[in-house]
């Protein structure tokens, strides 16, 4: 007997459930990171808590929207929140650098967004996906609309810090706090992309040859900068911001890829790189205190032989980031890159893999400071006491620091379960994919006939 569909709105819920469950874990973990980073410096702990818990509530209007203007208030409650967070440390001035750079360039890439929405609204006359959708499969099409498409995108790839709209991450990275950097390098990434998917997918979906292309340029020039610019850091977090450019580099190829494939890889993608990356910055601070006097990679050197779970922990998801076996960083790649054959984009998946042989070289690095004995004349981990950390960091009297530990082991548990057993997320967010789907239209009958993606 023949299986009965699932029906449109448990799709949507299912798809927007994946996403919400995304967003709560990061926001928890980096909560928990925080507890022991404001330990001693919690003037305004509250309103950080509050702040953060704002961003999250963002994050899932955001994803959770098919009326543009209603993304567009989630987007701002979400930026503004995080605009406050980055500059937290007011007394340092890096953090008011941070904090203004972001704003600024922010709201200049959110009026790119906004005008996109204008014109979606002059060219269809609504600002519903689902309208929007069969008014320009139903129609012709203006020339209107593929502008709006433009601005949009423009819009969302400042938001996930993609080139050429990158060049505020590394400054922001290195001025914001460690945690705060671990949640808005993630969870507000995954809820524009979420955004971005809904928006290409199903609302402009009869345009995918054209956006297609602007997607693959975005993503060439994303991973070739990230990468490159990555290799010439000293600076850890400034090297994070780097490969985290490449990285949503990677993600855009699964838009060049059929629907349901593309959809899956960049569910997929976000949330491994959402628990390898937050679980990084987590050891970042458990490592460099609120002072963060522990910064380059220098200072790192033969940390792993004083703290090995720290060590261990740093190095596991460095390698999750370059994308070896039994990790959630592998199958992230896997599945975006297999999409990106399957839809007949040989030469951006050569480009892709070429540029993850050239993270290996300072993810690599950085394991091998990790792991190396320190010189004499040489810069230590020894400064995680100048930072206030002692060399008992897991005795039983140091329980202040435990939510840390719990936040670290649960980014650690989230990058294996991905890397290990990865089959049944990408099937259910496979499945999800026909919600991006107007109900009717010929993108859904496609979405719905494995058959018609082969």
């Amino acid at each position: 007997m023949q299986k009965r569909p699932l029906a449109r709105p448990f799709l949507i819920v299912c798809f927007c459930l994946l996403l919400l469950g995304l967003f709560c874990f990061v926001v928890v973990v980096s909560l928990l990171s925080s507890l022991d980073f404001l330990d001693g410096n919690n003037s305004h702990a509250g309103e950080y808590y509050a702040l953060s818990c704002f961003a999250a509530v963002g994050m899932m209007l955001m994803c959770c929207s098919t009326e543009l203007l209603m993304v567009f208030i989630g987007l701002e409650i979400s930026s503004i929140s995080t605009y406050i967070v980055a500059g937290y440390r007011k007394t340092e001035a890096t953090a008011t650098e941070s904090s203004l750079k972001y704003f600024l360039l922010g709201s200049f890439a959110t009026a790119f967004f906004l005008y996109g929405i204008a014109l979606t609204f002059g060219a269809t006359g609504s600002t519903n996906l689902n309208v929007v959708a069969n008014v320009i499969t139903h129609t012709n099409t203006p020339v209107l609309a593929i502008v709006a498409v433009a601005m949009i995108v423009i819009g969302i790839g400042f938001k996930v810090s993609a080139a050429p709209f990158h060049v505020w991450t590394p400054d922001v990275y290195q001025g914001a706090p460690p945690p705060v950097v671990g949640m808005m390098s993630t969870a507000p990434k995954a809820a524009a992309f979420a955004v971005l998917l809904r928006i290409l997918f199903s609302g402009y979906a009869i345009f995918q040859p054209r956006w297609a292309i602007l997607m693959a340029i975005i993503a060439t020039l994303s991973m070739c900068i990230g990468n490159l610019g990555a290799l010439l850091q000293r600076d850890v977090k400034r090297m994070l911001a780097y490969s985290s450019i490449a990285h949503a580099g990677y993600l855009i190829c699964a838009f060049t890829a059929l629907p349901t494939d593309g959809i899956a890889a960049a569910a997929l993608y976000s949330a491994a790189y959402a628990a390898m990356n937050v679980g990084a910055f987590t050891v970042i601070t458990l490592i460099s205190g609120y002072k963060e006097t522990v910064r380059t990679g220098e200072d790192y050197t033969g940390m792993a032989l004083r703290h090995p779970v720290l060590g261990a922990a740093l190095s596991f998801f460095l390698l999750s980031m370059i994308g070896i076996p039994f990790t959630g960083g592998f199958f992230a790649k896997f599945y975006v890159f297999t999409g990106v054959l399957h839809a007949g984009h040989v030469k951006l998946a050569i480009i892709g893999l070429a540029n993850s042989g050239v993270a290996c070289y300072y993810y690599l690095r950085l394991i091998i400071r990790l792991y190396s004995t320190p010189q004499p004349n040489e810069p230590t981990s020894g400064s995680f006491t100048a930072a206030g950390r002692p060399d008992t960091l897991f005795t039983q009297e140091d329980g202040r620091r435990f939510p840390g530990y719990i936040a670290l082991a649960a980014a650690v548990i989230a990058t294996l379960v991905l890397g290990v057993w990865p089959g049944r997320f990408v099937a259910t967010a496979r499945t999800a994919a026909i919600a991006t789907a107007p109900a009717g239209d010929a993108t859904q009958n496609t979405v719905n006939d494995p058959a018609a993606l082969r």
